[in-house]
């Protein structure tokens, strides 16, 4: 008998805090026969929310597809606002290997998914991770670089200056009708990655902003801390003390347990406690346990020591 074939999907559209727009954009995986909607989690200061869902390739193709021309439909760029990087209403599409599917496979279901949207919607898109058509654009962050202001302005700028025409090269979508992003949609980025990101934020007991920066700005790897690694230090509003946000691109290479020990430390120079911390979204059951061995300091400890493992093969 074959093995069906199961992909993760962790998309992310700009909206977080308009809760008819969000349940209808939702709608449209929920209406979608094969998948599996995981959770997902609408954040007011980023303006943005991660939907995390599982399922067959086709349904899941399907449900993204419909999901981001919803999207498109319903957030107008032009008008929004809000402190996470963006490019795009559906601003990415990330596919990861799940159950019996490999990354190479993905790749191919996201240049489909890529190439279905543009084709229905005209959106423009970018491939990224695995699919990326360079080395530069497997990053989320060159792509997005200036945003969807400063991309879409600059795609302008350069698209018709012989003297900068290296520069729109560099930038320009690998799917669109004209070569710029869309005045209200912006632009979609379709990924295909061997692992998902895990996001985590890490509550300080300071309302001293700047220290949760300066942690941060420490515990990121572009900056010279952990290569898998983006930080932010921020401010959530409804909750006391200020905060480390970061997405953990990789917990194979940087443990959770790691992070936290890292702001932890970091945290005690300033004098200040860590009083909380918090998971946006699913895990991955082997990232759990990795920390549950670390910090209990387990000798030979292994996954099917835990029970529930067991019905997952049933």
């Amino acid at each position: 008998m074959e093995k069906k074939q199961f992909v993760l999907a962790v998309p992310n559209f700009s909206e977080g805090r308009r809760k008819d727009i969000i349940e209808k954009i939702v709608d449209e995986v929920r209406q979608v026969e094969g998948v599996k909607l995981v959770s997902y989690e609408p954040e007011a200061d980023f303006n943005r929310t991660v939907v995390t869902f599982i399922g067959e390739p086709n349904p899941v193709k399907e449900a993204l597809v419909n999901m981001a021309a919803k999207a498109a439909q319903l957030i107008d760029m032009r008008k929004h606002k809000g402190t996470h990087p963006r490019i795009g209403a559906q601003d990415t599409l990330p596919i990861f290997p799940f159950k019996d599917i490999t990354i190479e496979e993905c790749v191919t279901l996201a240049k489909e998914i890529g190439n279905e949207l543009h084709k229905k919607t005209q959106i423009p898109v970018f491939f990224a991770g695995e699919a990326a058509s360079n080395e530069d654009r497997k990053a989320f962050a060159y792509i997005r670089k200036g945003q969807y202001e400063g991309l879409r302005d600059l795609l302008k700028e350069t698209k018709n200056n012989k003297e900068r025409i290296d520069e729109y090269e560099n930038r320009k979508p690998d799917l669109s009708i004209d070569g710029l992003i869309s005045e209200s949609a912006g632009a979609t980025i379709c990924s295909a990655e061997c692992d998902g990101l895990t996001a985590y934020n890490i509550f300080l007991g300071t309302e001293n902003i700047q220290i949760a920066k300066e942690i941060a700005k420490g515990l990121r790897g572009p900056s010279g801390g952990f290569s898998t690694v983006r930080a932010v230090g921020i401010k959530f509003p409804e909750r006391e003390g200020v905060v480390v946000s970061m997405n953990l691109l990789d917990c194979s290479k940087t443990p959770m347990h790691r992070a936290f020990e890292f702001v932890k430390r970091e945290a005690k120079r300033y004098g200040v406690m860590v009083t909380g911390t918090e998971l946006v979204g699913p895990i991955k059951l082997d990232y759990i346990l990795d920390s549950f061995q670390y910090f209990f300091r387990l000798d030979g400890f292994n996954k099917e020591q835990i029970l529930e493992t067991h019905l997952m093969d049933m």
